[in-house]
């Protein structure tokens, strides 16, 4: 298949852009400045980064949907406000993550966020689950870029008054340039930040507005290593199919009636995870010295017995030194356990951390 290209691909290229294929799409992984300084900066200025790969669905309907939708999906729906936005997943039989989402709560329905290389089959388990009853729009018209950083709202404020007033995890139509555009304030990076829902052809200029007032082009790799800082997963790498929420540490998202009512996919095996039937865990790593342990590598308990291993692993450059999440047998989950990484065939020390590495500073 083809190597995708968003709608931003020629302007990335003019900004000196290196890319890399990720999720089908040829992506920016940096600019000119390198990972760590696009991290830097947007810790403390503001950073664009160009999500447009990511799913963007919309399901209008009104009757029954939010009951046909929590057979899918373990979140309170009834309860949501409107325009309001909730991290979920999409569960399996078994109570593994097809994927994790972002649900938003519209006048006509629902908006959801897909994961890039999950989202054409996420399309079909939610077609499936729904019938003919509901009409499913995975837009193609529409580019998503995330504006993220202690200066985010300022900038955003300057060209689109009111959406400095915007609360956390909530979102709205706004009007720009004559057109309907929606802005959520959420992101995946840790910092305060909004993510814009834009037509592909008002992208470009709107990006290139949202540069001058002082934001910075960023790529997928300072991305990722801003989302490991404020222990965020990354699907496909920290949870997927065999994983589920409360061995991904997320139980948090489940509410509390749903947990006790249940009717949704995979419920079984996640209500037994809930009752203390959990083997293992997702949980921060903090290797010592300066070893850096990559996604695979094993872990060990200190008398030896292999116990899990790393999904994500980088150099975290706001907390000066190598930070990493993975699975570990449940009876060695606890903060501060001393561990072991196999990293080129020798063990080094390492300890269980508690998540996040740094401390996220969203605007309630």
């Amino acid at each position: 298949m083809e190597t995708q290209k968003t709608a931003l691909y020629e302007y990335h290229k003019s900004l000196g852009a290196k890319f890399a294929p990720f999720a089908g799409y040829q992506m920016p992984i940096q600019y000119t400045s390198g990972i760590v300084e696009e991290h830097k900066f947007t810790r403390s200025e503001a950073g664009l980064f160009d999500v447009s790969h990511m799913g963007q669905l919309s399901i209008e309907g009104n009757t029954g949907l939010i009951s046909a939708l929590e057979k899918i999906i373990p979140i309170d729906l009834r309860n949501i406000k409107h325009n309001q936005l909730k991290y979920t997943f999409l569960t399996n039989e078994n109570g593994g993550i097809y994927d994790d989402l972002i649900v938003t709560k519209v006048e006509k329905g629902f908006n959801i966020i897909l994961n890039a290389a999950c989202k054409d089959n996420d399309y079909k388990i939610i077609k499936k689950a729904l019938g003919e009853k509901f009409k499913l729009t995975l837009h193609k018209d529409l580019s998503l870029v995330a504006l993220q950083g202690p200066k985010a709202s300022k900038i955003l404020e300057n060209i689109i008054s009111g959406t400095s007033s915007l609360k956390f995890m909530n979102g709205k139509n706004f009007s720009y340039n004559g057109t309907e555009i929606y802005i959520t304030r959420s992101g995946y990076t840790g910092e305060d930040g909004f993510e814009i829902s834009i037509l592909n052809n008002m992208v470009e200029e709107f990006a290139k507005i949202l540069i001058v007032k002082g934001a910075k082009p960023i790529g997928l790799g300072a991305r990722d290593t801003l989302r490991l800082e404020a222990g965020l997963c990354l699907y496909g790498h920290d949870i997927n199919e065999s994983t589920t929420p409360i061995e991904a540490n997320l139980k948090w998202t489940i509410s509390k009636r749903r947990r006790e009512e249940g009717g949704f996919s995979g419920y079984n095996k996640i209500k037994s995870d809930m009752n203390g039937e959990l083997s293992r865990l997702r949980i921060g790593i903090k290797p010592s010295g300066k070893i850096i342990a990559r996604e695979g590598t094993k872990i060990f308990s200190v008398d030896g017995q292999e116990i899990g291993s790393i999904t994500s692993g980088t150099y975290g450059p706001s907390v000066n030194g190598p930070i990493a999440m993975g699975y570990v047998k449940y009876n060695f989950s606890k903060p501060k356990t001393n561990i072991l990484l196999e990293v080129r065939g020798k063990k080094y020390n390492a300890q269980v951390s508690e998540l996040p590495f740094y401390k996220k500073s969203y605007v309630r």
